[in-house]
């Protein structure tokens, strides 16, 4: 059996067992409060580079009901969305299903500068300033699960949802559900979420930690990080079975930050805890932040909804009293 086989396997298994815990993206172990999309005429230094977001949802081939695709507050106007002088943004939401829509590799570059709307387009519609969507949801669907694309190593059949900010300078903020009903949050048994490129609001509560959970398999000896517009709000560390908190470099205002941290035996086939920690004593308000992780072939890895093998914990030599965490 193939390492990425075998890594589908046991996302299969994982995800089988904890998938009713997956549905919500962002999710609960993410302690994300949404994701953001801004029009195409803003400012990058609000943070969203390039004003795209996408996101991937994975349906177990023996899946075989309907689904549902759901966007919380998916206009921009209202209390929940970030105004930048007056409420002129339209964002477009549209799924995808069928042949490329995840295996297409201009849908999993940190440039979206190519066919990223690859696959069948199954639903599509674009929302403006409309308070019938303030705080509420907009479902798209039933699909049938067969209309993703089929691929194993994802663990089944793959939508694809791409946000777009089509017009004006604000800040869209959502949130999304896999449901099994059209009406009700009902999650997908063994259903999961996954990204190659997130964009999402940080909390203004400097006591809040958010997350964010890489898998690591055995073909990864190095991983390489890079954040946007992180605006110096406190400090991004690792925790793994190997990592007591190593830091990893951070942006500042409206600019790109790198850097490579080398993966260790016992971090094989063990999620990664990247833990985004705010600056207590200057806080910062409404920070969205662009972050990606690439192996050593420059090879995005994606995030998971929740973490494959549950949170990672540092282990250390018995009789040697642990490294108190960096803060």
């Amino acid at each position: 059996m193939s390492a990425r086989h075998r890594t589908a396997l046991l996302l299969l298994l994982l995800w089988v067992h904890l998938g009713i815990q997956a549905q919500p993206v962002p999710a609960v172990d993410e302690n994300i409060p949404a994701l953001v999309t801004f029009g195409k005429n803003a400012e990058t230094a609000w943070g969203d580079d390039d004003f795209i977001q996408i996101i991937f949802f994975s349906v177990p081939e023996t899946f075989q009901d309907p689904i549902f695709i759901k966007v919380y507050d998916p206009d921009t106007g209202g209390a929940f969305d970030e105004e930048q002088g007056s409420w002129d943004t339209r964002t477009n939401f549209a799924v995808f299903g069928g042949t490329g829509a995840c295996s297409n590799t201009d849908a999993q570059r940190i440039e979206r500068d190519g066919n990223y709307r690859s696959g069948t387009m199954l639903a599509s519609r674009t929302f403006g300033n409309d308070a019938r969507y303030d705080e509420s949801w907009h479902t798209f669907g039933p699909f049938n699960p067969t209309e993703g694309e089929l691929l194993p190593e994802f663990g089944g059949y793959i939508f694809k949802l791409v946000v777009e900010g089509m017009a004006g300078d604000d800040g869209n903020l959502y949130r999304l559900f896999l449901s099994t009903d059209q009406q009700e949050n009902r999650p997908v048994e063994g259903a999961f979420a996954f990204y190659f490129k997130y964009k999402f609001r940080m909390h203004d509560n400097v006591a809040e930690v958010s997350h964010i959970y890489p898998y690591i398999d055995e073909r990864v000896v190095a991983i390489q990080q890079g954040n946007f517009d992180w605006d110096n709000d406190g400090i991004i560390r690792i925790i793994s079975p190997s990592k007591n908190g190593e830091r990893m470099a951070i942006s500042g205002d409206d600019h790109w930050s790198a850097s490579r941290h080398e993966i260790t035996a016992d971090d094989i086939n063990s999620s990664l805890d990247i833990q985004m920690i705010k600056n207590r004593n200057n806080q910062v308000r409404n920070n969205n932040v662009v972050i990606y992780l690439e192996n050593q072939y420059g090879e995005l890895l994606p995030f998971y909804s929740i973490p494959i093998g549950g949170i990672p914990k540092y282990k250390y030599s018995i009789g040697i009293k642990p490294k108190a965490p960096i803060r």
